[in-house]
């Protein structure tokens, strides 16, 4: 074991003697640069510079001793007939800690792992007994316990089987680790979740105003697994005129979750949920997420409410906020509104008759709210999303446009309602907010704008 630790020592010490050996004379090539590798399947590299300047090409010599995401300090030796620079790895400063996902194969008596990801230009050796439960040509997870050297492969251990390549959802699992999503909650935060209670508690609507009497309703897509908001709208006398009572209710997660709570902490290191095809990662246990936290329907349900008063003209007359306990009466997809707003005598509308009124009164403010957008020289913009359409067992069979409607618009207006009197609401009080600021249209969007 000793003898074997020393030779990978010499083997570092060889790397930097040769790049020494072999650096260019002239003084601009002395500087050392860190960054980070960047492999490619071809079997060369680059070194991406902390600083932002030209990446440093590493031919597949210089690759030998360095993996995919490593980061080093890295030389320049020469530059090419265009001015690229070519460098060579002085040190490597820190190995990366993400795992290998790859195909466990043998070969001749040896065990392997081809990386799924050719950016990892080598295969991982796999002694005897650290294979695991693992079979040949099964997709695993792979933990380095030897980094690659200059005449020495990386070796590592099978940490997690994910299953066979064509299993059903296998991309799914491959992404999820590639890419570092955490997809398992910490014990702490599953315990946690099953403290909670199973349905709201009478001690849990105290200082709440009661909402259950107000039809308020879901609107989501076809798939969706989790419903986050609801709305519900009616006429109503704003000053001296008609308009709408508008009020835009969200899941109050906040109940639930204390700041610095073992959830909380899980929720921070996730920042969001994460939709894959037929599958989702949530921010939250599930007991959250699709349960105490989801606006489901014919169930009591904790809520934040801003109630709007909307004039005829699409101004917010007035809005307040306030925690609530709200009754979904439906959950609606943006296909069926939009039928029964094409149609309010077809089989959807025949359906859902008692809650047409409220959905007519929706498109109403809508309309008016998207009318006074447009006089204050607000940007409304047309993007065409896509949708991943499975087969039975989870492949991907094609990807089509996801085709936006009324109920869709209906939606996002009634959102930035919401949104900008909760904007106002922050800057009127005075309380710090987190504002995304975006960057204005080019010149050249704004000509094209203009003569359109």
């Amino acid at each position: 074991m000793a003898s074997h630790q020393n030779h990978k020592k010499y083997e570092k010490r060889l790397l930097i003697k040769t790049t020494h050996q072999n650096t260019g004379a002239s003084s601009g090539l002395l500087a050392e640069f860190e960054g980070a590798v960047s492999g490619h399947r071809d079997g060369h590299g680059f070194v991406l510079r902390d600083d932002g300047e030209a990446d440093i090409y590493l031919p597949p010599n210089e690759m030998r001793a360095v993996l995919h995401k490593d980061r080093v300090k890295a030389r320049i030796v020469r530059h090419d007939r265009k001015n690229r620079p070519e460098g060579r790895v002085t040190e490597i400063i820190e190995r990366s800690s993400n795992p290998i996902i790859g195909r466990l194969l043998q070969e001749s008596g040896v065990w392997l792992v081809a990386p799924e990801d050719k950016r990892y230009g080598q295969d991982v050796l796999i002694p005897k007994g650290a294979t695991g439960t693992a079979k040949t040509g099964q997709i695993v997870v792979v933990e380095l316990t030897e980094p690659p050297a200059l005449f020495g492969q990386p070796v590592g251990r099978v940490r997690e089987v994910l299953g066979e390549i064509d299993d059903p959802g296998m991309e799914i699992e491959i992404a999820v680790r590639k890419y570092g999503v955490p997809h398992e909650f910490s014990d702490a935060a599953l315990a946690l979740a099953r403290t909670l209670p199973d349905a709201v508690r009478p001690a849990d609507k105290k200082y709440r105003v009661d909402l259950t009497d107000i039809p308020l309703v879901t609107i989501d897509g076809e798939d969706a697994r989790d419903f986050d908001d609801a709305v519900y709208c009616e006429p109503a006398k704003v000053g001296r005129g008609k308009g709408w009572r508008l009020l835009v209710a969200i899941a109050d997660v906040s109940h639930y979750v204390e700041t610095g709570s073992a959830i909380d902490i899980d929720a921070y290191d996730r920042a969001t949920s994460v939709y894959f095809p037929r599958r989702v990662i949530p921010m939250l246990p599930e007991k959250l997420s699709n349960g105490l936290c989801s606006l489901n329907p014919n169930v009591e349900r904790l809520c934040m409410v801003c109630d709007m008063l909307v004039n005829a003209k699409g101004e917010v007359h007035a809005y307040q906020f306030y925690p609530a306990v709200m009754f979904s009466q439906a959950r609606f997809t943006y296909t069926e509104v939009a039928a029964i707003l094409a149609n309010t005598r077809g089989a959807e509308a025949v359906q859902r008759k008692a809650l047409v009124p409220h959905l007519l009164d929706l498109h109403d403010v809508y309309q008016a709210l998207l009318k006074e957008r447009g006089v204050r020289g607000a940007v409304d913009f047309e993007t065409t999303e896509t949708q991943i359409v499975c087969d039975e067992v989870g492949r991907i069979e094609k990807i089509v446009p996801r085709t936006r409607n009324a109920a869709h618009r209906l939606i996002e207006e009634a959102m930035l309602a919401a949104n900008v009197c909760s904007a106002d609401f922050i800057a009127q009080s005075k309380h710090v907010g987190l504002f995304r600021v975006h960057e204005g249209p080019t010149p050249e969007k704004k000509t094209c704008c203009a003569t359109t």
